[in-house]
């Protein structure tokens, strides 16, 4: 059954004979392997050319900034499937990555296309600050969630938000972005009555957009530092093993509240 347009599966990625591997143009073992940081090479899959020395510092540091940040939900449910199934690193990693989404992770793909609804209005000849009072009001006024704004730790300073600009600067790399989510901080006060921080979720589009990242693959960053987090929390697991040990810290905590057969008696 034909489902869409295209009848014949294409790519530029890779291809293969029985003496080269070939990845965007390259032969893998002659010019990549050895040559390239997994950083590089990854930059390169993605977008069919290497990055500037600016751009891989940047996704260097994004990449380090959000592979760990302790026990989130991801991690439990990663170390708690490992302990029930102590095989299955796979399923493991596997299990922490579908916890990440709009709330978790999954907020700097959002935050990226907010930043971008800012620049395209820049882009139509609107000033930097106007651009982000009439973006910030729509999502308001749509009671949508404002991304990359907010942290319920990090009320002040997300200090990684700090670290990540930094290195940006300090690259060279493009800071349009850098500066359109600063003024977004800026004027949320006027139009949610209360500050809310740039959070790292904010920082990493800002500083990889500004980098030549592509916005649709945003949500990639994230996935791919935190695989890397959820492989050393698992490696913990398998000679230090909590897994279980949050399962019970849950059930110390549950509170039934459901109706009672005549006769039970509960044990807490």
């Amino acid at each position: 059954m034909k489902i869409g347009k295209e009848t014949i599966p294409r790519s530029a990625i890779c291809t293969s004979n029985e003496e080269t591997i070939v990845v965007r143009g390259m032969d893998l073992c002659r010019d990549v392997i050895g040559k390239f940081s997994f950083s590089e090479y990854f930059f390169t899959l993605l977008t069919g050319h290497r990055p500037s020395a600016a751009t891989l510092a940047v996704l260097d540091a994004t990449l380090v900034a959000i592979t760990e940040h302790g026990l989130v939900p991801s991690v439990q449910a990663a170390r708690m499937t490992l302990a029930a199934s102590p095989e299955a690193m796979q399923g493991a990693v596997a299990a922490g990555l579908l916890g990440c989404g709009s709330v978790i992770l999954g907020a700097s793909a959002d935050a990226g296309v907010l930043l971008d609804e800012v620049k395209q209005r820049i882009d139509q000849g609107e000033t930097m600050v106007t651009a982000a009072h009439v973006v910030v009001s729509k999502y308001r006024a749509a009671k949508r969630p404002l991304p990359g704004y907010g942290h319920p730790l990090h009320k002040e300073r997300d200090p990684r938000v700090t670290a990540l600009f930094f290195t940006a600067e300090q690259a060279g790399s493009d800071l349009t972005y850098v500066h359109i989510a600063k003024t977004i901080e800026s004027v949320i006060p006027q139009i949610f009555g209360r500050e809310l921080k740039l959070n790292v979720s904010a920082a990493i589009p800002s500083v990889l957009l500004g980098a030549g990242f592509p916005l649709q693959a945003l949500r990639g960053v994230p996935i791919l530092a935190r695989s890397a987090g959820l492989v050393a929390h698992l490696y913990e697991e398998t000679h230090t093993p909590i897994g279980f040990a949050l399962s019970y810290q849950a059930t110390r905590e549950y509170q039934y509240t459901g109706e009672e057969p005549v006769g039970f008696q509960s044990h807490e």
